[in-house]
């Protein structure tokens, strides 16, 4: 919850879901497990190359679009924890270093039913990471497709969850002076 008080965005729509989160947290001390009917806390990982230039983008099996690694609890110890394994087990990276541990954003969002499971809500939580964009990488069961992707490949989406990352990033890359 420190993180999430801490945590401050100038985008309007991330405000409301920033808002929502911090109510879901509060009222649920069990905020990370699947077992709430409502939803639960996730966490994801905003993985860019060392230019800034592009990020890492898994092409999710189940919701059949492009997004940043990310999943559920699994007794990790934070969010920032969930989003480390997760980038690592979803891309087969090795080179993942945090750009910071702080939060890099929040997205609230419905995740459609599927076979037993009722609709639900993922409060994500994301961090930034960077990583050799020359790693091989290895997909996970979990998608489709595992590819790097420039920042207009990116927000040519439409994707407002997406182009609000990208947006982001020019916060977090230093371009040395030329």
């Amino acid at each position: 919850m420190n993180q999430l008080n801490r945590y401050q965005t100038s985008h309007a729509s991330e405000i409301q879901m920033l808002d929502a989160m911090r109510v879901f947290v509060r009222d649920y001390s069990n905020c990370f497990e699947r077992s709430i009917a409502v939803g639960h806390v996730t966490g994801s990982a905003w993985i860019i190359d060392a230019t800034g230039n592009s990020a890492l983008l898994t092409h999710h099996r189940k919701l059949n679009r492009w997004l940043q690694p990310g999943g559920h609890w699994e007794g990790d110890i934070s969010a920032f924890a969930i989003a480390k394994r997760e980038a690592e087990e979803e891309s087969g990276l090795t080179s993942l270093i945090p750009v910071s541990d702080e939060i890099f954003d929040i997205d609230v969002h419905l995740i459609p039913q599927r076979h037993s499971e009722p609709e639900h809500f993922h409060y994500d939580v994301r961090f930034i990471f960077k990583a050799d964009k020359n790693e091989a990488l290895t997909m996970s069961r979990e998608s489709h497709d595992l590819a790097w992707m420039s920042m207009k490949e990116i927000t040519d989406m439409g994707d407002p969850s997406l182009i609000r990352m990208v947006e982001k990033t020019s916060l977090f890359v230093v371009t040395p002076p030329a």
